[in-house]
């Protein structure tokens, strides 16, 4: 399904969608998993959003692991390869699974952000595939500013424990990093990508790619996303002063991963590597 447009896009923009990326009997499979997930949530589980008249946003991580479903998808389902071409990369080193589960009419919004700056790991060559297992309309998917992964500016990022309430999301950018820029209030100023999409339908966009949104739903939608990190050649072991959401310091050190090194470990599998050809 990856094609040059793809390639040239991800490169131009930060972030394609590629429609039906993924095979529809990985659909079925992966809601399995998140239904398990659903009724056995990890320690790293919150809610982003719960709101009186009783909509929600339900977020876990990290839980690949655990669930066969996540584990099987991530090695069989070709997702390793498709990152790894359009990063341009030799390599792709799976990073971690997140899923986000909005009830119907929730309109919480998550806030424009950068995923990078919050990694235990630092590179260009990062991304991450958003994969509804819901329809979503074009108004309620996640968008993505065009062009920002090649910015180059160190954003103060959005402290999401100020959201959770939680001690465990709290990332704190002091005044040395540029303040981020109003995407929300200016939206003119910019060129904001985002697509209708089916089950199966997948965008995957570079880690330093300014996104936000996924709200705005109809009474009667609900939204349930997967979705997978991937690491290229460049990502690197880095443990941020400012703090890390997902913190992985501690799981990479236990592995005797330290800043600077590859991230390469039974917790973060190289999943795909691309073949050598030799000259003709």
């Amino acid at each position: 399904m990856l094609t040059e447009q793809h390639r040239e896009q991800y490169a131009s923009s930060g972030v394609t969608c590629i429609r039906g990326a993924v095979d529809a009997r990985w659909i079925p499979i992966l809601q399995q998993g998140l239904s398990s997930q659903r009724e056995n949530p990890t320690e790293r589980s919150r809610w982003w959003s719960r709101e009186d008249d009783g909509t929600s946003c339900f977020y876990d991580s990290q839980a690949w692991q655990q669930i066969d479903e996540y584990s099987d998808f991530v090695h069989n389902s070709g997702m390793g390869e498709t990152a790894g071409r359009l990063m341009g990369s030799q390599t792709a080193t799976f990073f971690f699974d997140a899923v986000f589960v909005r009830s119907a009419g929730t309109q919480f919004r998550t806030p424009f952000h950068q995923d990078e700056p919050y990694w235990s790991v630092q590179g260009f060559d990062t991304c991450s595939a958003w994969m509804p297992l819901d329809p979503v309309s074009k108004a309620s998917s996640l968008e993505f500013v065009a062009g920002s992964h090649k910015w180059n500016h160190r954003y103060a990022q959005t402290n999401f424990g100020a959201l959770t309430a939680d001690d465990r999301d709290q990332v704190n950018f002091d005044d040395g990093w540029t303040p981020f820029p109003d995407i929300e209030g200016e939206r003119e100023r910019y060129e904001i990508l985002s697509w209708q999409m089916e089950p199966g339908d997948v965008a995957i966009f570079n880690a330093r790619t300014i996104h936000g949104g996924s709200g705005n739903l109809a009474p009667d939608k609900a939204l349930a996303v997967f979705n997978t990190q991937w690491l290229g050649d460049d990502a690197r072991v880095c443990f941020r002063p400012e703090g890390m959401d997902p913190d992985h310091s501690q799981v990479m050190t236990d592995a005797g991963l330290k800043p600077g090194d590859r991230v390469e470990s039974d917790l973060y599998p190289v999943v795909w590597r691309k073949r050598y050809q030799p000259d003709r």
